[in-house]
Order: C-alpha cells, then structure tokens, then sequence
C-alpha cells in the first residue's frame, strides 16, 4: 500500500490520512462492453449516412449536368425547319 509522503495533508484535513477513492472512476467491464458495442454500431450508422450522402450528392451533380449540357446544345443547335402541313385531295 502507498503512503503519502511524511507531512502530507489529505483532503480530510489530517496529516497521514489517504484520501477516499472514487467509485465512479473505477473501471467498469461491463460498461465498457456496452460502449464498445454501441460505438461499433454508430461507427457503421455514420458509414451508411455517409455512403448515402455521397450517392446523392454524385447523383444531383450528374443531373445538373445533364440538365446543362441540354440547355447548351439546345441552345447552340440551329433552329429546325417548319413542319408543313399535308394538303388534303
């Protein structure tokens, strides 16, 4: 067992007296389990939003480009010829 050093004041107030340690700062097994498992989970939830995300993104952008390149080749095209109507016998 450690002791403090000669003349050492705990917290308590008395030379020589260790202080309490805390519970809540104990290592906890089963706690740890469960925050491995759930960091495992969120780990693979955050992958699937960001694999999500980046098909949505790659799909916005190939429709604005599609969309663009239409209006520019509609626009450079020239104008096409007048349908004429059919005469009737």
């Amino acid at each position: 067992m450690l002791l403090p050093p000669e003349g050492a004041v705990s917290g308590f107030g008395r030379p020589g007296a260790t202080d309490m340690a805390n519970p809540w700062m104990k290592k906890n097994p089963f706690m740890s389990l469960w925050l491995s498992g759930a960091n495992k989970v969120a780990g693979a939830a955050r992958g699937q939003v960001a694999a999500q995300a980046k098909r949505n993104t790659n799909a916005a952008i190939k429709a604005a480009s599609a969309e663009m390149v239409d209006l520019w080749a509609g626009a450079l095209a020239p104008p096409s010829a007048a349908k004429r109507k059919k005469r009737r016998p």
